[in-house]
């Protein structure tokens, strides 16, 4: 009998470990930057730092670029010897895009035939190794003028990539291009909650995390958090959220403690367990436009947001329970170790460079912050106040990069002093944040795929 039990024990231990060892073999490694902004949404990439200097007319430290056709601001995402990009390509032959420092709300009228292109190319030399239409109609829901019909970057765990496009489904294909499955959500209808009729597009990436892919839904009607298994797109957990259209990305986040999924909001910023979709904690927002993804460091997660009445920036515990919700002239609880009401980002997801955090707003001022205590160190204005900023902020080694909408690249020191190191240009509006691996800058413009390495 206790042959028989260490024997069915042992098997039990051998499935559970093969169970593990699925789960978790895919686990990005620390040269892969696996979806937006990189491993856990850090924005910081391992191994060499890429060049501060770069000219793409002489090419000096240009790796290669390669045009990409139709509009898209979802980011390039990398594994291995291989980019993935997403892009939306109307049926008009001069497809709108409208940048800069403006409060339209309108939204653009194309109701031509669309394709949507997910397209992988040699991380060396740009070439194409392979495009599949992953999708093909007039969209269903239009988009504000400066986004586009892809917005959301994919994500790849090294077998899988996997990609959102808000009301036209969720795309699984292998690396190798195989189609896996599809889910449609129906109409998911993003727009400005106050004013229903300005559709603007759907915009938060997927999360993949071990044997799952994590998706945030705020929408006009019955918003969601749900978790779906990668290998089949069967449904696992979905949690209603009330909550507004938002356009952020969610954050996954393991400990020892708890593993838990941190998503941003108006109404409803949340932390929600990983395994069951059952919600943790959650706090009122106050900005009423939240894009930023939450960013996790030193043991807090910093979530930022702004329009409207507020611009906030929060620090949360990871260790908060219930209700964390800021009232009155609260500036930190229980749940919250502090919180800026004024100068939270609109769109830039901030960065944290070692005890640093980084917030850059729309119009190019830069603030730096004592992470722990959100006390601020420095303030900057990055270019001359008239172009905008979109793309979030990323880092290798000391060098931290900033995009502007109109392809200005701004490298600075990471320190508690502002050093401009560099001014790059790259030609183009990019609005995508830029992608790191290996000492090489991955940038999407409006128009090309642009590699930036060291070749001196």
């Amino acid at each position: 009998m206790y042959v028989r039990n260490a024997n069915a024990c042992i098997a039990a231990l051998c499935a559970a470990l093969v169970t593990a060892s699925a789960t978790y073999a895919a686990d990005p490694p620390a040269d892969a930057w696996p979806s937006f902004r990189g491993r856990g949404a850090s924005g910081i990439a391992a191994g060499p730092t890429p060049p501060a200097q770069w000219d793409l007319a002489s090419g000096r430290n240009v790796l290669w670029k390669t045009p990409i056709p139709g509009l898209g601001h979802a980011s390039p995402i990398v594994w291995a010897d291989h980019v993935y990009v997403l892009t939306a390509i109307s049926g008009k032959a001069d497809a709108e895009l409208r940048v800069g420092l403006y409060g339209d709300i309108a939204s653009v009228q194309d109701d031509s035939e669309h394709r949507w292109v997910l397209s992988c190319h040699d991380a060396r030399t740009g070439e194409s190794v392979w495009q599949r239409e992953v999708y093909k109609g007039v969209p269903k829901v239009k988009r504000h003028t400066k986004s586009t019909h892809a917005n959301a970057t994919p994500a790849t765990n090294g077998k899988y990539v996997v990609v959102m496009l808000g009301s036209e489904g969720l795309h699984c294909y292998t690396t190798d291009g195989e189609h896996v499955w599809s889910k449609d959500f129906g109409v998911l209808d993003s727009g400005y909650y106050m004013v229903p009729g300005a559709q603007w597009g759907f915009g938060s990436s997927p999360v993949i995390d071990g044997d799952r892919v994590i998706v945030q839904c705020d929408v006009q009607k019955d918003s969601f958090i749900a978790a779906y298994a990668l290998a089949d797109g069967k449904e696992l957990w979905r949690t209603a959220r009330d909550e507004v259209p938002t356009w952020s990305t969610p954050t996954v986040h393991h400990s020892a403690d708890r593993d838990q999924v941190v998503v941003n909001g108006i109404k409803h910023i949340a932390g929600y367990d990983l395994a069951s979709g059952k919600e943790l904690w959650h706090m009122k927002g106050a900005g009423d436009i939240p894009v930023p993804t939450p960013v996790v460091a030193n043991g807090l997660a910093y979530i930022a947001n702004a329009h409207g009445f507020a611009a906030p920036l929060f620090a949360v515990k990871l260790d908060a329970t219930g209700d964390i919700s800021l009232t009155g002239e609260q500036r930190s609880n229980a749940g919250v170790a502090w919180c800026n009401m004024r100068n939270g980002a609109y769109m830039q997801t901030p960065l944290v460079v070692g005890d640093l955090l980084y917030s850059c707003r729309d119009n190019g001022v830069l603030t730096c912050y004592e992470a722990a205590t959100g006390a601020q160190v420095y303030r900057n204005r990055l270019g001359g106040g008239q172009t905008g900023f979109t793309a979030s902020p990323v880092a290798a080694g000391d060098h931290i990069y900033f995009t502007s909408e109109d392809g200005d690249v701004y490298v600075i020191q990471a320190g508690r002093e502002y050093q401009e190191l560099a001014h790059n240009t790259l030609g183009e509006v990019c609005m995508a944040t830029p992608a790191i691996v290996n000492g090489v800058l991955y940038f999407r413009t409006q128009s090309h795929l642009i590699a930036v390495a060291h070749q001196d």
